[in-house]
Order: structure tokens, then sequence, then C-alpha cells
């Protein structure tokens, strides 16, 4: 999908309530979708930068995260989702979000979808990079949140 046709869509689900998933590794790909989405105050939130700010404030979390990244190993799942959830659950119910990057997996999805269900909020939309899980990207399709996919940038 060209930058024009996925900003157009946007531009027609958004809202500053909009609830978005932007699926797929962070990167260039989901530039505009941000910008867009800082224009209406949507607050964008990624597991990269909650971990970086657990990193930053040294919490326990943050400390085991980097120290899986001195190791060359992938941060925890269990971190990703419980920086996950606590944002998740400290935000206000009618704030809307870009939340690129997460999930990653179908059990991600799962779990958010019940986070969801629990606090009566629906997702407005998902967008997906052509790299996104193709699983994830069969969820939310099936749920009829995903109208196309966005080239990874090269």
């Amino acid at each position: 999908m060209k930058g024009a046709e996925h900003s157009s869509a946007f531009s027609a689900l958004a809202s500053a309530k909009a609830k978005i998933l932007l699926l797929g590794p962070s990167g260039p790909h989901f530039a505009g979708l941000a910008l867009q989405g800082r224009s209406l105050n949507l607050e964008h939130v990624s597991p990269a930068s909650l971990v970086q700010q657990e990193i930053s404030r040294r919490t326990p979390p943050g400390q085991q995260a980097a120290q899986a990244l001195t190791r060359g190993s992938a941060v925890p799942d269990r971190i990703h989702l419980a920086l996950l959830r606590k944002w998740f659950w400290a935000r206000k119910p009618d704030a809307g979000f870009l939340l690129e990057g997460f999930p990653a997996t179908v059990l991600q999805a799962l779990v958010f979808d019940e986070w969801l269900e629990a606090r009566g909020e629906n997702l407005t939309a998902c967008f997906a990079a052509t790299s996104a899980s193709t699983d994830v990207v069969t969820h939310y399709r099936t749920l009829g949140l995903l109208p196309r996919a966005i080239p990874a940038a090269a």
C-alpha cells in the first residue's frame, strides 16, 4: 500500500479517541501514521519505548531487560507483557492510542483482546507492515479490523 493510501485510510478512521494497532516491527513504514496520530494527540506507545523507559529508571524489569540486551538476547516476552499491562491499565479508558509493534504473537493478541474486553473497549483499526506476523494479521483481519498491509521500508 502506498503512503498516501494508508494515510487516507488512517484519516478516515482516526479521532482523538481512536485505538489503533500498528502491527509488525517498529520502523519508518509507520512514520506517517505516527505523525498523524500525534496531530490527534494519540499516545504513541511501543514495547521498545516502554523497555527503554524502564532501563532509564533502573527498575527491576528495566535491569532484567538491560541484562538480556547486554548478553545479546531478546527482552523476555514476560517483561514486554508486564510493561504493556502496566501501561494499559494506567491509561484512561477513553484515551486514544497508537500501539506499535504489539501484539507480535497470537498469544499476545489474545491477551490484549482480553484486556480490551475487560475494560469494555474496542479497537478502531489495525494496520500491518508486510513484515508483521501472518498469524497476528490473520487474527485481526478475521475480526474485521485490518484494512490492508503497509509495505515494509526497503
